[in-house]
């Protein structure tokens, strides 16, 4: 058996679903009716005001929180939780501080019963990805943001999972920092042909690295859009085409 293997779709359906919370006493809806459908291996960038339900999509997406109504499906089977098809990466990596590199790299796999040899072998791979081979001995108080948020990504993507989620990756880092893990971000799921839906702030963060962007309303009423980002890969933020999408989202936004 090879340490990397790739056997899922990653399609993922979201139908009529509803997500509401409790806030003073009110119900406030987050997400009412939302339909989507993310195809396998496909780039997706959730972006909206604060407040619009882009963590809370993710988070249903994950299992960490139940929809009001509707379902998920994972290629075509009802989400039931957390499960390995799907990893989440959120803004601060979490590592554990006790662990090296390798360690903290390894440590999903050997809790789910992986022996030792082949739980490192697999997560040397995902550190050579992630472009940090010489540092797997370090200890996470050595490493800068850029690295930390590096070993976190190695460590979801060491499960194998056809769907990677990522809430707010990269908004932490400092803006030089930021450009170098997107196209890192852009590399790996290229190498990986993972699934990757990605909640962002930065809608040039989107641009550059989704096939499609998902505009999430503030206003009751109004309707997600889903809008095609077909410019080529790799891409430049200075081309054209980019400045004039760049320009058309903040556009929607009500920006200039």
């Amino acid at each position: 058996m090879s340490v990397v293997e790739h056997s899922r779709r990653g399609e993922v359906t979201v139908r009529d679903l509803s997500k509401s919370f409790a806030l003073n006493g009110q119900r406030l809806d987050v997400l009412r009716d939302l339909q989507l459908e993310v195809r396998g291996g496909e780039a997706l960038a959730i972006v909206g005001p604060s407040g619009c339900g882009k963590t809370t999509l993710l988070r249903v997406l994950a299992g960490l929180e139940q929809p009001d109504r509707g379902e998920i499906l994972i290629d075509g089977h009802p989400v039931q939780g957390v499960g390995t098809e799907r990893a989440i990466i959120f803004q601060e990596p979490r590592l554990l501080p006790w662990l090296t590199v390798l360690g903290n790299v390894a440590f999903g796999l050997t809790v789910r019963g992986l022996p030792a040899d082949r739980a490192e072998a697999r997560a040397r791979h995902y550190i050579r990805l992630v472009g940090l081979a010489a540092f797997e001995k370090a200890y996470p108080r050595q490493l800068s943001g850029g690295m930390a948020q590096r070993v976190g990504i190695a460590r979801a993507l060491t499960v194998q999972p056809g769907i990677l989620l990522l809430d707010e990756p990269l908004g932490a880092l400092d803006a030089m920092t930021k450009l170098t893990m997107q196209e890192e971000l852009a590399r790996i799921w290229r190498e990986e042909k993972v699934t990757m839906i990605l909640v962002t702030h930065d809608l040039e963060e989107a641009i550059f690295l989704a096939d499609r962007v998902l505009m999430l309303p503030n206003e009751r009423g109004s309707q997600p859009r889903l809008i095609d980002i077909r410019l080529p890969r790799p891409r430049d933020r200075s081309e054209p085409d980019f400045v004039a999408m760049r320009r058309r989202l903040m556009a929607e936004f009500g920006l200039h």
